[in-house]
């Protein structure tokens, strides 16, 4: 396919990039620790660290990684929320010549397991506020060296007083007991004693194993290089250049990170891509605590806010939003989920910075489109195929199919994964066989380039044979100023297969089911529009924000099995 997306390319944006001027991951991130050695790195409940900080905390972790005598390319487990240990650590075992496995904090015993046989980690670092979990998990997996950090680490007295806080006042330390563990800052200790090897490392070798599916199935490990995250750094760091030239910062580039570290929008197009930057990243270990992110914006002028749509959302119905300084923003990157119009729109006029739509997986490391950084208003596509990206619409018998009809997305580029770790099968299904990845979700692709997504593959909902896509319905219900925020689904239907089922949380207490309906009625075919609305007072999200349809549908099918 002609690649129509460069001619709505902002002015200076590249139609490639070269990705093979750096051999590693590593290299980049190096390059960045020595130019920008006195710049503030990483902040954190009032702590900061510099570049230089971070080079020598990030090498003596790594010698102490050395240490424990495993071969290159050991998977090493990173279980923990945005503390300032976090990127020191996947850094770290980088630099080791290992590869991070990134873990969600939340997991329960059973997931933690599932995760850590699965990749065959060798080790894990765990913040002590989960380490009761791994203590459940630990028998049946691999691991046989583990590193136990606290809140308070790398930070001095007022470390101290915290850990206290934490452990006694706040009692958020369950107990645990882990044999043999070694404390974070004593690893550093006897790190600092040791020399770092420099590993051989070439583009093709793993850098992360981000574990995908588990909202939608049984979750896999996509092998992601150094050369894909390379890749996406540098793609990423090319599609923002037209922002800071519309508007240049003042003062270092400031982004607040509050998507988890463990996330691949926030690995890369928050830690990495700020790294890249010579910017600092504003860690928020607790995003969904918003009177606390709220008063934490407020010490800040911030430069970038990248989120999903929920975070958006919460963030403008928060008491005392209005009172942060958004005078600096220049950009804000909305991805993981839809973002809706309503919130796209409410957000450009409180903050005076439009949101720009993107798009990703973790397979794609992770981001395939974004709409131009320097974006005005909000326009309901995910935006043109970054550089040196490939996007094809294709039907079910993989045939590309004509500009503004709908079919699966499908993506190739420096950025997409090599395969799932030790799943071939899985790898098989998911490429085609002119070696694109086939995403899963039904989109359009306009005459200019520009991508919208109408739903996942899977969420599709049909009804007498009439495909209904969720996230047509929701943005019409969230429209609604009586409406927070909704989730659509399919519920089974006798006569019909199955009809729109809608879970609302309400703005107005008063907003009845009539009411909705019948505003929906007016702006939806009959078939759309929901014939079950129900009320509830939150719906099920992943740690990211992430509305989860499938714990909704699966709930739906367990009250109907009764």
């Amino acid at each position: 396919m002609e690649r129509i997306w460069l001619k709505s390319y902002p002015p200076g944006v590249p139609a490639d990039i070269d990705a093979s001027r750096y051999a590693s991951l590593v290299d980049l991130i190096e390059e960045s620790m020595t130019a920008f050695a006195s710049r503030t790195a990483f902040t954190c409940m009032g702590q900061s660290l510099s570049y230089r900080q971070y080079d020598g905390f990030s090498a003596a972790l790594a010698a102490h990684f050395q240490s424990l005598g495993l071969p290159k390319g050991s998977r090493v487990g990173v279980m923990m929320p945005n503390v300032l240990q976090h990127p020191i650590t996947s850094t770290a075992i980088l630099r080791a010549g290992f590869v991070v496995v990134n873990i969600n904090p939340l997991y329960t015993p059973r997931e933690l397991e599932v995760q850590l046989k699965d990749s065959g980690a060798d080790a894990i670092v765990v913040l002590e506020n989960f380490a009761h979990t791994l203590e459940k998990a630990l028998a049946v997996t691999p691991v046989q060296h583990i590193v136990v950090a606290t809140l308070g680490d790398l930070m001095g007295v007022k470390g101290r007083i915290i850990n206290f806080v934490v452990r006694h006042i706040k009692k958020l330390v369950p107990e645990f007991s882990l044999p043999g563990a070694v404390s974070f800052n004593d690893a550093l200790a006897r790190g600092r004693s040791l020399a770092l090897k420099t590993p051989s490392l070439g583009p093709d070798d793993i850098a992360f194993l981000q574990y995908t599916g588990g909202t939608t199935g049984i979750a896999k490990g996509a092998v992601l290089l150094h050369r894909n995250i390379v890749a996406n750094v540098l793609q990423n760091d090319a599609w923002l250049q037209p922002a800071l030239k519309t508007k240049p910062v003042e003062g270092q580039f400031l982004q607040v990170c509050a998507l988890p570290l463990y996330h691949i929008f926030a690995l890369s197009a928050c830690f990495l891509l700020t790294l890249r930057a010579g910017g600092a990243s504003l860690l928020i270990p607790n995003p969904r605590d918003i009177p606390g992110f709220i008063k934490e914006l407020k010490q800040y002028r911030v430069h970038s806010l990248p989120a999903v749509n929920t975070l958006y959302n919460a963030l403008l119905h928060a008491p005392g939003f209005d009172d942060i300084d958004f005078s600096q923003m220049i950009a804000c990157a909305g991805g993981g989920m839809a973002v809706q119009r309503t919130v796209a729109e409410e957000w450009k006029k409180r903050t005076g910075c439009a949101i720009a739509e993107g798009y990703g997986l973790s397979e794609t490391s992770p981001v395939l489109t974004c709409n131009p950084s320097d974006i005005t208003d909000f326009n309901g596509t995910v935006g043109l195929p970054l550089p040196s990206t490939m996007i094809s619409i294709r039907d079910d018998a993989d045939h590309e199919i004509p500009l503004g009809e709908r079919g699966e997305v499908c993506a190739s580029g420096p950025q997409v994964m090599r395969g799932y770790w030790n799943r071939p099968d899985e790898t098989a299904k998911a490429m085609t066989a002119d070696g694109f990845f086939r995403t899963g979700d039904i989109g359009v692709l306009s005459a200019e380039g520009y991508l919208r997504i109408v739903d996942r593959k899977k969420d599709m909902i049909l009804v007498s044979g009439f495909n209904v896509y969720p996230n047509e319905v929701e943005e019409v219900l969230s429209s609604h100023p009586g409406v927070r925020e909704c989730a659509v689904i399919g519920a089974p239907d006798g006569k019909s297969g199955e009809v729109v089922k809608a879970f609302v949380v309400r703005a107005d207490p008063h907003l009845t089911e009539q009411t909705l309906h019948d505003f929906a009625a007016e702006q939806l075919s009959k078939y759309k529009t929901p014939r079950h609305i129900e009320f509830r007072d939150e719906l099920p999200k992943s740690n990211v924000g992430k509305i989860l349809r499938r714990a909704l549908r699966d709930e739906e099918m367990a009250n109907t099995d009764r």
